[in-house]
């Protein structure tokens, strides 16, 4: 099976599937030098989660993250870092009718026809527990960013449930509401209808689509190149990546297909700034003129797929989960009958809410890979000195060998 990587410099490449042993990450590309805290890289898995509230899965998995590689006394080395996330509280008995009788909407009939057999516990690698391994790697990412010489901030919302729309938010509001309710929504209002609407979807057996508003802000101007590897095309690939996205937007999205060009389009004019100063045509003393900035944002932060310096912002759509415990009719290949199933397992009745941070985590690993490629973080060592070994994140030469060591080093006396 092939699919399974993501990132050009920064890579991740996932193993595991829903049911199995493990789920796991190997993230190659970061550079050394930089301090990892696996308790950080938690804090965002806790965030993902399954039995966080009564509107997620009741399924209770730790997810408790393991690194296994690329680390030596807490700084990253350059190589790869594996990271493996034990599987605690599956159940796959509750799928063996679907073995051969597909659940309507779902991976099981496609993936056994596109390879002539599947892991068929939880949907295998087709379920959506696989974005642990990538919230894992946007943790990391997180940290490389963090510790760089630039003020990356990446934060999403839950903008809309069902027919339930949040207001337009700052980002400070988002900042400040969104993890404060259990739809991770930044206007507090709409989060309590929200939450009223899981749950009479949830009580009825059924369930319900949404959409999550994200914004980068502290992006640097400059990063992306035409076509292919463009910024919009490469979110595009991470968002739809996704399990259950159905649409992804960038800056005013849809409301595009009804805007004129002379209200789409955007003057440029002179940003602030002190560093850069010219004579005006008067002959007066030079005044500060900044670098050409467009006046409004509606691109989200990208012209000619490369990014102005602006935030980059938009939204991800995703329908209702296929999981619900109604009744639905299919067909047995097995038997040749059709069936009528029920769907008894432990499923979100909504999705969005645990899918936040699985948003902001491809963000961060998008943002970075363009980082590295732009030559923005040197690739190899964070703090760009190629070359020079007497780093304080060097491991130190023991000062006295032990005595029962098999090797010894001794000092050899110079005249």
């Amino acid at each position: 099976m092939n699919g399974n990587e993501f990132g050009r410099l920064f890579r991740l490449t996932t193993f595991g599937e829903s049911h199995g042993d493990a789920m796991g990450c190997t993230v190659s590309g970061v550079p050394a030098g930089v301090e990892l805290s696996e308790e950080a890289i938690q804090e965002d898995l806790d965030r993902r989660k399954p039995g966080q509230s009564m509107i997620t899965t009741s399924r209770g998995e730790p997810d408790k993250v393991s690194i296994k590689s690329g680390l030596q006394d807490g700084y990253t080395t350059g190589t790869p870092i594996g990271m493996v996330i034990q599987n605690k509280d599956a159940r796959s008995g509750k799928y063996e009718p679907f073995i051969t009788a597909p659940r309507p909407s779902h991976g099981d009939y496609t993936y056994s026809a596109k390879f002539g057999t599947r892991n068929w516990g939880g949907g295998g690698r087709s379920s959506a527990r696989e974005t642990v391994n990538w919230v894992a790697a946007g943790g990391v990412a997180k940290q490389v960013l963090a510790q760089s010489d630039y003020d990356v901030q990446i934060k999403a919302h839950v903008c809309q449930i069902g027919d339930v729309v949040a207001d337009d938010v700052s980002w400070e509001e988002i900042l400040e509401h969104s993890e404060d309710n259990e739809v991770r929504c930044g206007d507090p209002d709409a989060a309590e209808e929200m939450r009223d609407l899981a749950d009479e979807y949830q009580t009825e057996g059924d369930s319900i689509g949404g959409a999550i508003y994200f914004e980068c802000r502290g992006v640097p101007r400059g990063l992306g190149a035409p076509r292919f590897d463009s910024i919009p095309a490469r979110l595009g690939q991470a968002m739809y990546s996704i399990p259950a996205v159905t649409d992804f937007e960038l800056g005013i999205g849809r409301d595009a297909r009804t805007a004129t060009g002379t209200d789409y389009t955007e003057d440029w004019e002179f940003g602030e700034s002190e560093a850069t100063a010219s004579e005006d045509a008067s002959g007066d003393e030079p005044r500060a003129r900044g670098d050409p900035v467009p006046v409004g944002n509606d691109h989200g932060g990208i012209q000619g797929g490369i990014t102005t310096g602006d935030p980059i912002y938009g939204e991800v759509t995703w329908h209702a989960p296929v999981s619900f415990p109604k009744t639905q009719e299919t067909v047995d290949w097995e038997t040749g009958e059709r069936k009528e199933i029920t769907v008894t397992g432990r499923h979100d009745p909504v999705l969005p809410p645990r899918a936040v941070p699985v948003v902001e985590a491809m963000l961060y690993c998008t943002v970075l890979d363009f980082m590295l490629l732009g030559g923005r973080i040197n690739p190899d060592r964070l703090d760009g000195r190629p070359g020079e070994y007497g780093t304080d994140y060097h491991p130190s030469s023991p000062q006295n060998d032990p005595e029962d060591a098999d090797t010894h080093a001794t000092t050899v006396d110079e005249d």
